[in-house]
């Protein structure tokens, strides 16, 4: 469901020309990442549910916890972007086109790519030449950071200092902007004098909070089962870690083909078309 979602989205900005606007390519930046994460974990998750793989190299593990972690802040990153972007549209409408201009996306998504792979290898590369002499089970189908640092025997405080260091510089510092820009658009959609016009500018807005918290709930939760839930049962840390892996880039691709009246139009002709 993951990738046919994710690989529609994509067809249809790509096929459909009224939807290369910018907030559609911002969209299909979020598709993008959301089927790099599923094609990252699929593997590793649908092996151990089916009992065909029980184990995983120290080397294939550091490089998924690097596609995860990476993948997590381009998608937070993403977010942003969409942020900015309907607080352009709101809040300086004649101005759109002029600030939101093809060379500004592009350059948006390259700052995005180099913000999400190069703040991590060090923190990565450092896993490589830890000591792990703890019982090597993780608590999930998949590698994340602070799971191999369980495992660890090594001194650990950089990798502990510097994720939380890129944990406030990415994730909250994104959630906090993300608030400030609705902020902004609430004070400027209560300006307006129209409750027609007030209707639709915040129609606009609701799958992207949507997605902002299909993102962040299940990053808040993992983080605080990991941190004070180590009473809890086994289950329910790989419960959350599925959800956390599995939830955005699953409720995605409904969320904006539901919301979304381009989109919605445009995957109802491809499947009539299909049928017929």
């Amino acid at each position: 469901m993951v990738l046919l979602g994710n690989c529609m989205v994509l067809h249809v900005i790509r096929t459909e020309p009224s939807l290369h606007q910018p907030m559609f390519y911002f969209l299909a930046m979020l598709a993008l990442t959301d089927l790099c994460m599923g094609l990252s974990t699929v593997h590793t998750v649908l092996g151990i549910l089916w009992g065909l793989s029980q184990e995983v190299s120290l080397d294939a593990c550091i490089a998924q916890t690097y596609f995860i972690h990476g993948l997590s802040f381009m998608e937070s990153s993403v977010l942003l972007a969409m942020a900015f972007d309907r607080y352009i549209a709101i809040c300086h409408p004649l101005r759109y086109s002029s600030i939101l201009t093809n060379d500004k996306i592009i350059k948006i998504g390259v700052a995005i790519l180099c913000r999400s792979t190069l703040l991590i290898p060090p923190v990565i590369i450092r896993l490589k030449f830890l000591n792990y002499c703890h019982p090597h089970i993780l608590s999930h189908s998949f590698c994340l950071h602070q799971d191999l640092l369980r495992l660890a025997c090594s001194d650990i405080r950089f990798n502990s200092y510097y994720a939380l260091m890129l944990v406030i510089c990415t994730l909250l510092l994104d959630a906090v902007l993300i608030l400030f820009s609705y902020v902004m658009i609430l004070k400027s959609v209560l300006a307006i004098a129209s409750q027609e016009e007030r209707r639709k500018s915040f129609q606009t807005c609701i799958s992207h909070i949507c997605a902002v918290l299909v993102f962040y709930i299940p990053i808040i939760g993992l983080t605080m089962v990991h941190r004070f839930g180590k009473q809890l049962s086994p289950m329910v840390h790989v419960l959350m870690g599925n959800i956390y892996i599995l939830f955005p880039p699953l409720m995605n691709p409904i969320i904006y083909s539901v919301k979304t009246q381009q989109i919605r139009s445009r995957m109802l002709r491809l499947f009539s078309r299909k049928i017929h």
